[in-house]
């Protein structure tokens, strides 16, 4: 027999069932179309969000009510609300004896209302903030100003709106000594950020900021805060800042020495390593979801072979009666099998990387800063599993027919 040979019998045998082989090799394309996307997601959704750690700068550390492990997740992140993080603490820290790198520091409560301005309305999340947000989070102001330090516990009526939500509100007004009411509440707009851009989880020009004491009493009833951001001097006094935070909120808190601590202090690039591993978590979580559709792509082959070995089996058993032995059927069907599953994962990588492109189309379009990114080994990957699963799931069809006898087919009607 021929090289070419199961090559050619493998082409007129697929060709003579189009519909069955369109079928089978269409479940082997939304498998390896799923795997691509959900890599290719993954893997721009990981960039973007370590871009935007490293751009809000390697010299802050964020402080986070409740305990958690060294290298997991902070407690509010599970949607844990712990109480103890309070206004007082936050005033301590400014205290330079009591940490003396600390150049600026804001706490952060949040929330949602209608902000309302005559005939508009829209549902508004808002941040209660410090002053010192500005220099944070190196906001720049559009037009109007930010708070002054007295209005931060004075209970002042005043807001700073996003960009985007100012024209939402005004349109092409200037909003600058305008009143918005929220929860009923009227606020005087004192300020206008500049545009910043879509971040991963939120968009920070629709937000509304309002001095941090009149969120907590006004707008929300607490007396906590939800988290606070610092920055250092100089990144090289991370550790020590981190040391010198931990041990007077813990003075402040009472806690003993064999306490664990009910906060957490994270420096930026511990932030990045979390959230890097939580990425990876997610990714390949999603990714086994995704595997799944595989499976039953793999499936379909396995049940189409064994169709084709049941119609086929007066050519088996003639092409055995003829000299043909059984490493030669089973070649035959592993051929089919594997050129089904390799045309299912070619289109699949195509479809998968399109809809991905598609995909980070829209998200830019949005405003979003996503680049499209596709790992090449994913691409190798898929091409792989397609090959494997060709040859795992034809393997069964391929035995069987191999067991045909000529005997068999001169039965068979």
């Amino acid at each position: 027999m021929k090289l070419s040979d199961p090559l050619k019998i493998s082409y007129r045998t697929l060709s003579a069932s189009k519909l069955r082989f369109f079928l089978t090799v269409l479940g082997v394309v939304i498998g390896v179309a799923s795997v691509i996307l959900v890599m290719a997601i993954g893997a721009s959704a990981q960039k973007l969000v370590l871009s935007q750690i490293e751009n809000v700068g390697s010299n802050l550390v964020a402080i986070l009510p409740g305990a958690s492990e060294e290298k997991g997740p902070p407690a509010s992140a599970l949607g844990i609300i712990t109480t103890t993080f309070t206004n007082d603490d936050l005033k301590a820290l400014r205290e330079r004896r009591n940490v003396p790198h600390l150049s600026a520091i804001t706490g952060y409560v949040s929330g949602s209302a209608t902000a309302e301005f005559q005939s508009t309305s829209l549902e508004s999340s808002f941040q209660g903030v410090s002053p010192d947000l500005i220099q944070i989070e190196n906001i720049r102001i559009a037009s109007g100003r930010f708070f002054f330090p007295e209005e931060e516990y004075d209970l002042s009526r005043v807001m700073v709106i996003g960009a985007t939500r100012a024209k939402e509100l005004f349109a092409n007004r200037n909003p600058v000594g305008e009143t918005v009411t929220l929860k009923k509440i009227p606020f005087k707009v004192i300020g206008v950020l500049e545009e910043r851009g879509s971040a991963t989880f939120s968009n920070p020009d629709t937000l509304i900021y309002v001095p941090l004491g009149t969120a907590q009493k006004l707008l929300l009833g607490i007396h906590y805060l939800n988290s606070a951001r610092a920055k250092i001097d100089d990144p090289i006094n991370i550790e020590r800042s981190i040391a010198d935070i931990t041990l007077l909120l813990r003075k402040r808190h009472d806690m003993k020495d064999t306490e664990e601590s009910d906060f957490s202090v994270r420096s930026t690039v511990a932030a990045l390593d979390i959230l890097t591993t939580i990425t990876d978590v997610l990714k390949y979580f999603l990714l086994a979801i995704a595997s799944l559709s595989l499976l039953v792509g793999g499936i379909g082959i396995m049940n189409s072979m064994l169709i084709s070995v049941s119609q086929r089996v007066r050519e088996v058993g003639l092409r055995k009666a003829v000299g043909a032995q059984r490493i030669h059927i089973i070649t035959q069907f592993l051929i089919e099998a594997s050129f089904i599953t390799l045309v299912g994962g070619i289109i699949g990588i195509i479809f998968g990387v399109l809809i991905a492109y598609i995909a980070s189309l829209v998200l830019v379009k949005l405003g979003y800063d996503w680049r499209f990114l596709v790992p090449l080994f994913s691409l190798g990957i898929g091409f792989f599993v397609s090959f494997i699963i060709g040859i795992i799931f034809g393997l069964y069809p391929a035995i069987k027919a191999s067991r045909i006898s000529p005997m068999e087919a001169l039965r068979y009607e």
